[in-house]
């Protein structure tokens, strides 16, 4: 296996092509190797093998039919054509239920693909984000579909995945990586493959370990952003602008508070705090209570809409609203957990009508204008680079009424005209 990885023989297979999955196959096979990429999505292979990606991600079209026209990548939904492979790369979702905890259905299943479709001696590598102890027990799973013994006759390893939609290809190179074997030679095998493209530091650990590390990292920028959010809602009490406060208060050398918003949203931040103590046997109330916070920031933001649609004398169940952006992060195709989709879901019943626009994902309108005609009020959900430019005054006369409220800071200084409300803007 050694002497394979080493001359980039050694044949992957990636389970799983969405905003990981198919930017990992991507990067192995312009590094050389020989890799399928399973998907059972069939529109999603198609599109693939024809060399057009699925997601929307700078320079994924260009290293992509790289990858195809080489022979070094193809997409499949056989599952034979995954047998026999030497490595296998496991990028597949593990969302919540609905009560919170964690539904790992979807990695069971592709573990279970693994197993039915490994040789001995292969190496598993999961990158999906996973609760502590996970790695062990899909290890223990293979073993009782396999009879193959973990550390001995196949080998496996958690890598988490550690980049950020819109630099995905820029950070697998550059940023470093945590690999957390089941066994030190699992977690060595892990570091001659991961080398094959990637620049940074890379640092061997036990599977439970990088568990924790991943969900540690996210859960630390969860709570800083929910202790901004709590600065934001009293930027409102004392009528001060709250960025300008933290701006301040981060010049000092030891302190850097977060950004406070709409919300927290992605694959990431709004689970992994969820994951990390799901296993524990005692409550963690600053986890959990940070994660309230930022689930409840649509709310602040439709109690800042219905405080100005009162300044104009319009009730809320005669007003039209205009929604811009629905990805969860600005200039991103990516609506997991979208704190925009949740303010919708907050409004939609209290007002006249519900319009979104995002120039990156379908919504009910396809151009701004159509969005904003005869519309009452504007609330900004996504940060878009487009949104930061728009001519307010000249989309300001589409409008029955000017009411624009930012849930993003994108609006520096409000247009003339318009009844402004910001999160963590206190002086208006």
């Amino acid at each position: 296996m050694r002497d394979r990885i080493e001359k980039r023989t050694a044949e992957i297979a990636v389970i799983g092509l969405g905003y990981i999955g198919l930017p990992t196959a991507i990067m192995f096979a312009n590094a050389g190797f020989k890799v399928t990429g399973y998907e059972i999505r069939k529109d999603v292979v198609e599109r693939i093998n024809s060399g057009k990606a699925h997601i929307v991600e700078p320079d994924i079209d260009d290293l992509l039919r790289k990858a195809i026209e080489s022979g070094k990548l193809r997409a499949t939904s056989n599952p034979a054509d995954i047998r026999g492979k030497d490595v296998y790369i496991i990028c597949v979702q593990t969302p919540l239920r609905e009560d919170r905890t964690p539904n790992l259905t979807y990695l069971e299943s592709a573990v279970e693909t693994v197993a039915k479709a490994m040789k001995p001696g292969s190496l598993i590598v999961i990158e999906s984000t996973i609760p502590p102890l996970t790695t062990v027990r899909m290890a223990e799973l293979v073993e009782e579909l396999t009879g193959l013994k973990p550390g001995r006759d196949f080998y496996m390893v958690h890598a988490p995945e550690r980049v950020m939609p819109g630099r995905i290809f820029r950070e697998l190179v550059y940023n470093s990586r945590i690999l957390g074997g089941i066994t030190s030679e699992s977690a060595e095998l892990a570091e001659r493959l991961y080398r094959s493209f990637v620049k940074g530091q890379i640092f061997r650990t036990k599977s439970t370990v990088s568990e924790v590390v991943k969900l540690m990292e996210n859960t630390f920028r969860d709570v800083n952003i929910a202790l901004a959010n709590e600065f934001a809602y009293l930027a409102h009490q004392y009528g001060i602008n709250v960025f300008e406060a933290i701006e301040l208060a981060n010049s000092h050398p030891r302190v850097k508070i977060h950004v406070p918003g709409i919300g927290v949203g992605g694959h990431c931040l709004p689970k992994d705090p969820h994951l990390l103590v799901w296993p524990a046997k005692d409550d963690f109330g600053l986890i959990r209570l940070a994660r309230e916070i930022n689930d409840g920031m649509p709310l602040l933001v439709k109690d800042l809409l219905f405080e100005a649609l009162r300044t104009i004398n319009l009730p809320p169940e005669k007003a039209v609203v205009a929604v811009l952006g629905l990805a969860y992060k600005g200039d991103s195709d990516d609506t997991r957990n979208s704190p925009a989709s949740a303010f919708v879901e907050a409004i939609v019943d209290d007002v006249a009508e519900v319009r979104t626009y995002d120039p990156f994902v379908e919504g009910t309108h396809g151009s701004l204008e159509e969005a904003l005609r005869g519309a009452d009020a504007v609330v900004i959900a996504t940060d878009h680079t487009v949104f930061r430019s728009l001519d307010w005054e000249t989309l300001g006369k589409l409008m029955r009424n000017r009411v624009l409220i930012d849930g993003r800071r994108v609006v520096e200084v409000p247009p003339e005209g318009f009844v402004f409300k910001g999160v963590g803007r206190g002086e208006y």
